[in-house]
């Protein structure tokens, strides 16, 4: 099972969709871990020691952040870019699909963008 983080602004719909439809889900907030408001070099930082791959809604630095770990070879667990316009019955879809059907190891040190299409 895929072991996940959500950063600060990440969808609360959503959250609660993923846990109503798989209980035992390995997922934490970044509020679980007393990370609100951190920056997201401490957030991704955070998520490569813990090795939780990372799930957000920002497209517009959090990526340019990971983007920068990997040049500088340091690790980092993976990143989910969810977009904000999927519905939240796709997203959910999604992601659970992705829980299911891949092994933690296969994001190392990938960002993937949804939806999957």
């Amino acid at each position: 099972m895929l072991r996940l983080l959500s950063d600060e602004n990440f969808n609360g719909n959503i959250l609660r969709g993923l846990f109503l439809r798989q209980p035992n889900l390995d997922l934490l907030r970044v509020q679980d871990v007393d990370l609100q408001e951190a920056d997201d070099p401490t957030i991704l930082e955070w998520a490569a020691i813990n090795n939780r791959i990372l799930l957000t809604h920002d497209r517009a630095t959090t990526p340019d952040f990971a983007y920068e770990r990997l040049l500088r070879s340091q690790d980092m667990a993976g990143m989910f870019v969810v977009s904000d316009r999927m519905s939240f019955r796709q997203a959910i879809d999604e992601l659970l699909l992705l829980v299911d059907v891949t092994e933690q190891l296969e994001w190392e040190s990938k960002i993937l963008y949804l939806p999957l299409d």
